[in-house]
């Protein structure tokens, strides 16, 4: 059965870091990934681009492939965006056969143990780690307990359920950071090569970020 994958954050503004992570994971699992822009993101302050406008960012960035899908489930709900509600929603649309995979940078994966009900993740979908080649960072004990016999060896592995692994992918380390890209915006500067071209091409999507603060 295909695979689901998502990828949360905030995109503000999605930058070719977001895109390149998501894209060597949609190829090395062999599914497209949803990037999926927060409403209310419970760990970090609040987007400075606006709902409608950060879907109009991620729709110019993602135009002319399909590896790369949108979805904007988080930004219609008005409360905060927890994971955890976010694949319940996605179990009773998909079913509970179907395999869904949270993409999580490896420094989310760290800190998962501060999310809300964070171990009902591993009940709902496969977590795989967006990692640095050569990464080994460590983990708090209560995670590294919890994940010691959901290790899957190979991507495949993540096929034959529908939730539970964890599975690390390296990918090409990009250091990129929204809010050095607002920064650079902000003070008139030129952010090309960090964010996708179809956003430099139309100046009215940025328009959030130009002499506004990073």
């Amino acid at each position: 059965m295909k695979r689901i994958a998502i990828l949360g954050g905030t995109f503000d503004p999605v930058h070719i870091g977001h895109l390149r992570v998501a894209l060597e994971a949609a190829e090395a699992l062999d599914t497209p990934v949803r990037l999926m822009p927060a409403h209310v993101p419970p760990h970090r302050p609040a987007p400075r681009a606006s709902p409608a406008q950060r879907v109009a960012m991620l729709r110019a960035a993602l135009t002319g492939q399909d590896r790369l899908q949108l979805d904007t489930r988080e930004l219609d709900r008005a409360e905060p965006s927890y994971t955890v509600d976010t694949l319940r929603q996605m179990r009773v649309e998909f079913g509970a056969v179907q395999p869904l995979i949270l993409l999580l940078g490896a420094d989310a994966f760290a800190g998962l143990p501060t999310w809300h009900h964070w171990r009902a993740l591993f009940d709902l979908a496969h977590i795989v780690v967006l990692t640095r080649p050569g990464h080994s960072g460590a983990l708090p004990a209560e995670l590294a307990g919890e994940i010691a016999v959901r290790r899957a060896r190979v991507a495949a592995d993540l096929h034959a359920s529908p939730g539970g692994k964890v599975f690390d992918l390296p990918v090409t380390p990009l250091e990129i950071s929204a809010s050095a890209v607002r920064a650079l915006l902000a003070a008139g500067r030129d952010p090309r090569w960090l964010i996708p071209e179809a956003l430099l091409a139309d100046p009215a999507l940025l328009a959030a970020y130009r002499h506004a603060g990073g």
